[in-house]
């Protein structure tokens, strides 16, 4: 495949014309360009000169221990034994597909510099914010798995980089932030760079913005801990436990010390200590010694379920401001007297009757 015909280059090129046809409609108006590439992805094909860039010498050390191979929670034993986790426990197979990966990798970052340079020979890099991320990892053989299925930090811990070229952030530029943020932050953020108050939008976006870090306000997001959720229904692994599809799910509460990962369908909590186990190849999920850990975290991921969510009608701003005035809209539910609701909220309706119209029938 010739390298203009391949999916990277093919996903980059008509972004470049998406940023050149929204600036030539002139005008302030703010654009966003979500540059989505597929690759490195199954079947992990890799075009030359990619596919023999890297070897054994390239990959990162392996992260699994043999008593992850032991457990006995089903969830976990049929994630082993799924056929990705099978070939991604033979160290051929790793180092055959890490040889590809890595070479795919490659080619993206060669095809985002393509349009990284595009914009600054355009001169758009200037004031053009770009993020870089993922939605996933890829255990790739970590804890003797493959594929992205479970909630350790190889699967859920994504990159993320962000180049802003306001003045605001040069405090903070190179800088390497451990904050808690989650993909979900993108939105608020993306909304307030292009001039809005991410306030105006909480009742619909849960995120938090991150200008604040990128500006040197805080270093931190407002959130203590992090939330993952995974509905697994469509598995083989849902249907070999006989699982229905409202069981077959598990929710992942993360703070900077614990991890504890929750499911339906009646199996066992799952618990890592972060700080003491930071690669997560111990599962305290059984452990007497912490069950009022388990307790703590259990009560901090029930009340994430508890959220509001659904109130997707008026911000958080516009509610205050409405309860706070309610009498003013006109209909004042339970008044007898004018004494019973505000001077401001009465004002209009003191000493004055309304017109008889019955004459007019």
């Amino acid at each position: 495949i010739a390298e203009q015909d391949n999916e990277s280059t093919c996903i980059t090129r008509p972004r470049m014309d998406f940023i050149e046809a929204r600036s030539n409609e002139g005008g302030e108006t703010p654009w966003l360009c979500h540059v989505s590439l597929f690759k490195p992805h199954w079947p992990y094909i890799v075009p030359a000169p990619y596919h023999d860039m890297y070897g054994p010498q390239d990959f990162l050390p392996v992260v699994r221990a043999q008593a992850e191979r032991e457990t006995d929670h089903p969830v976990l034993k049929g994630f082993l034994n799924s056929p990705a986790s099978k070939a991604f426990s033979r160290d051929d197979v790793r180092d055959t597909v890490l040889r590809g990966y890595m070479g795919l990798v490659k080619q993206c970052d060669d095809q985002m510099g393509v349009l990284f340079d595009w914009l600054e020979e355009t001169g758009r890099l200037q004031d053009t914010m770009i993020v870089v991320t993922s939605d996933h990892g890829d255990y790739l053989g970590d804890h003797w798995t493959g594929e992205k299925m479970f909630f350790h930090d190889t699967s859920i811990k994504v990159p993320l980089i962000v180049y802003d070229p306001s003045s605001e952030a040069d405090a903070t530029r190179g800088m390497v932030c451990d904050a808690l943020v989650e993909s979900i932050d993108l939105v608020p953020t993306f909304y307030q760079v292009a001039g809005g108050d991410p306030h105006d939008i909480d009742h619909i976006v849960e995120g938090y913005s991150l200008c604040p870090i990128l500006h040197g306000e805080t270093t931190q997001t407002p959130r203590d801990a992090s939330f993952c959720e995974y509905d697994y229904s469509h598995a083989p692994l849902a249907e070999r436990l006989g699982l229905h599809p409202d069981d077959a799910r598990m929710f992942m509460v993360a703070t900077r010390e614990w991890k504890l990962i929750q499911f339906e369908g009646g199996f066992r909590p799952v618990l890592f200590d972060l700080v003491n186990d930071p690669q997560e190849l111990n599962d305290l999920g059984q452990s007497p010694d912490h069950a009022e850990v388990i307790a703590q975290m259990q009560d901090r991921l029930f009340a994430w379920t508890r959220r509001q969510s659904q109130r997707v009608t008026r911000s958080n701003a516009e509610i205050l401001a409405q309860r706070r005035s309610s009498g003013g809209l006109g209909v004042m539910i339970g008044v007898v007297d004018a004494d019973d609701v505000s001077p401001e909220d009465s004002a209009k309706y003191r000493g004055h009757k309304v017109a008889d119209h019955r004459a007019l029938r």
